[in-house]
């Protein structure tokens, strides 16, 4: 059974069709890398597979059911995060408290949560962030207690909303190991939405790339050619191959790159913050 099936899907934001008669499934323990341009509705599908939205038209099945919100079977980490709690709480305090869903910053004093909290820590290499307080910490740091965060409880479903944003090349590398190697381990299901495929090549099993209300799945050789990408950014595209990297160009231009350079709270920019998925 798939993890996640779209069947001719389409979904809306405020009056706006962001994607289009959508159909494709992902099976179990599949790497999704979800790429295409600003607006194309990767935060919007997100949002989707969570039961945060409903579709226009269609039908998602995620686990073989209706998607629900607060499914402790997902974790999540959502593109927009510039609210961060109190930055004196310290690090196992931040990530203890979305155990039982409280507001952040609240301290766990039971045993069992403190160790699943410390394992999930030791688990991504971050156990020596425990003690810092969040204003201490790098941004890179904090991105790996986000991770942690969305890790937490064992998910069988990863959905990743542009984990590597703001991360300078070194980081955003170590972000993508630790995930993959987590999830290999326990043969979770991800979806990791990026600005370019390069961040992700020779992790992902499948493309799931978005643009122009469509959408098209399938192994990098599949989707990653100048019809098939013409077609979803609307424009001429060209791919060229170069050092074991794959770059988009159109008119000479780099549009994954040029195309994420701008401000990234507009666009597709409708997440949430990460409070509301579980206990919504």
């Amino acid at each position: 059974m798939s993890v996640i099936a779209f069947d001719h899907v389409a979904l809306g934001v405020g009056g706006r069709m962001v994607l289009r008669d959508v159909s494709c499934a992902i099976a179990p323990g599949e790497f999704i890398g979800v790429l295409g341009p600003n607006g194309a509705g990767k935060t919007t599908l997100f949002r989707a597979i969570l039961g945060l939205i409903r579709p226009v038209a269609g039908s998602i099945r995620v686990f073989g059911r209706a998607p629900r919100r607060g499914d402790a079977a997902i974790g999540y980490l959502p593109q927009v995060r510039t609210l961060l709690p109190d930055l004196r709480v310290r690090g196992v305090d931040f990530i203890a408290s979305s155990v039982r869903g409280e507001r952040w910053g609240l301290p766990v004093h039971s045993r069992p949560e403190r160790k699943v909290v410390a394992e999930t820590l030791a688990a991504i290499g971050a156990d020596e962030l425990a003690e810092r307080p969040l204003a201490d910490m790098s941004g890179g740091e904090r991105q790996r207690l986000l991770l942690a965060q969305a890790l937490l409880g064992e998910p069988k479903l990863l959905l990743l909303d542009e984990p590597l944003i703001s991360l300078d090349q070194r980081h955003q590398e170590s972000a993508v190991e630790l995930v993959r190697g987590f999830v290999r381990e326990r043969g979770i299901t991800v979806l990791f939405s990026a600005h370019e495929l390069n961040q992700l090549i020779g992790v992902l099993d499948r493309v799931l790339y978005l643009g122009n209300g469509q959408a098209a799945l399938g192994t990098v050789a599949e989707v990653m050619t100048a019809p098939v990408l013409s077609r979803l950014y609307d424009a001429r595209i060209e791919v060229v191959r170069a050092d074991g990297h794959i770059f988009v160009l159109s008119r000479g231009q780099n549009v994954e790159r040029s195309d994420h350079q701008h401000d990234h709270s507009h666009g597709d920019a409708h997440a949430h913050h990460h409070h509301d998925h579980r206990h919504a």
